[in-house]
């Protein structure tokens, strides 16, 4: 017998990565894969009910997606149960370089988001008490705010569970379910009217590329292939940078992106600099303890002409930051659909270099008794031409 399901619209933002997959179909470029190294006497059983309570408070864990005579729908599954495999290296000779090869592996293994499950997981055993866990969910049911749930119920839960009582955690007032039929309903008439119009005047005549100079031809069709590199900022460079902040009274985030605008205006020579940069998109308590695809993203346009001063760069930055965060409500899916650029199937719409700063406060994932460490995991794949991330 067929598990019962509901079925609800799609949020724009899920909408947009629908329309991606068809493009380009199993494909991992929208993976989140995490790795995280355990050591200690685990309660296997506990960390697989865990998982088995946190999908059963959260929807968005049960969704899948197709498509009915109203367009593309959630597919919401009444129960669902995610089985934990546990693989046995320890008779390897080297089970932390397996480990190391399933890790890359299964954060390169597509989701087919018509059937699901959406999120994966998986625990490697490697020594006596040293595993490795594996978990996988695909973007279009999570983002960055969710990890942070996420790794919270775990602790909570997992900490319940391995004392044999019940979940601490309360029933959630809504699903994400509902916000996408909330933002539907909202985001129409007047409200669309004057947030898009602001949009429209502020990207009139902007550069519908930004030029990067590359080593190689681009393919007519985005591949989608990248890599990642990490350097680290010293504790000096840091306060510096915050007091420059302090002095100009702008935000962090403003100087750091105003120091990548002039590095981009000298690999390409463009003074009408085009980013997108993610927000979490969480402005109402009711989903700030959601697992769901709520981050958006907002197109910052900076005119860097007339060789400003840096201190006169910052206010231009300043200008369109706080622009944007006071018309952040239209989706970018939404936006690129008014503006109607030109499509190019080897870009990005509106923008193809983006930049991050994670300034909120980053939720560590401890479990009780256990030593846990992430392990780096790259799907190698990147969304855009080039991504500055800064935690």
């Amino acid at each position: 017998m067929e598990a019962q399901t509901y079925t609800f619209p799609v949020s724009f933002a899920q909408q947009r990565l629908l329309f991606l997959d068809r493009l380009e179909p199993g494909s991992p470029f929208y993976n989140v894969p995490l790795a995280i190294s355990i050591k200690g006497d685990l309660n296997v059983a506990a960390l697989e009910n865990t998982f088995a309570e946190i999908v059963s408070r959260h929807e968005a864990l049960r969704t899948t997606f197709s498509i009915d005579e109203t367009g593309p729908v959630q597919v919401i599954a009444k129960s669902l149960t995610l089985e934990m495999p546990v693989v046995d290296l320890t008779s390897l000779p080297e089970p932390e370089s397996e480990a190391l090869r399933l890790a890359r592996e299964e954060a390169e293994q597509p989701f087919n988001l018509n059937q699901g499950p959406l999120v994966r997981a998986r625990l490697l055993k490697i020594g006596p008490e040293a595993y490795v866990l594996l978990f996988t969910i695909h973007h279009i049911v999570s983002d960055g705010w969710s990890m942070g749930v996420l790794f919270r119920e775990l602790g909570e839960i997992y900490e319940a569970f391995a004392q044999h009582h019940p979940s601490p955690l309360s029933e959630l007032p809504i699903q994400y379910a509902d916000y996408a039929v909330w933002q539907r309903e909202w985001l129409t008439g007047e409200v669309l009217q004057e947030q898009t119009d602001y949009w429209k005047t502020k990207l009139a005549g902007a550069p519908p590329t930004l030029e990067l100079p590359t080593d190689r031809p681009r393919p007519a069709i985005q591949q989608f292939h990248g890599a990642k590199q990490v350097s680290h900022l010293s504790q000096e460079l840091t306060e510096r940078l915050k007091q420059i902040s302090l002095d100009e009274r702008v935000t962090l985030f403003m100087t750091l992106l105003a120091a990548f605008k002039v590095l981009l205006w000298r690999y390409t020579y463009q003074d009408d600099i085009v980013i997108g940069s993610p927000i979490a998109n969480r402005t109402r308590a009711e989903t700030e303890g959601l697992i769901g695809f709520f981050v958006n993203t907002l197109v910052l346009r900076t005119n860097l002409s007339a060789d400003p001063s840096f201190r006169d760069l910052l206010k231009r930055v300043k200008e369109a930051a706080l622009g944007a965060y006071n018309h952040q409500d239209v989706p970018f899916e939404k936006l690129v659909e008014e503006l109607r650029p030109d499509r190019d199937p080897s870009r990005n719409p509106l923008f193809q270099v983006s930049f991050a700063l994670q300034n909120a406060t980053r939720t560590k994932l401890e479990l009780p008794g256990l030593t846990l460490s992430p392990m780096e995991v790259h799907s190698g794949t990147t969304k855009f031409d080039l991504s500055l991330s800064i935690l």
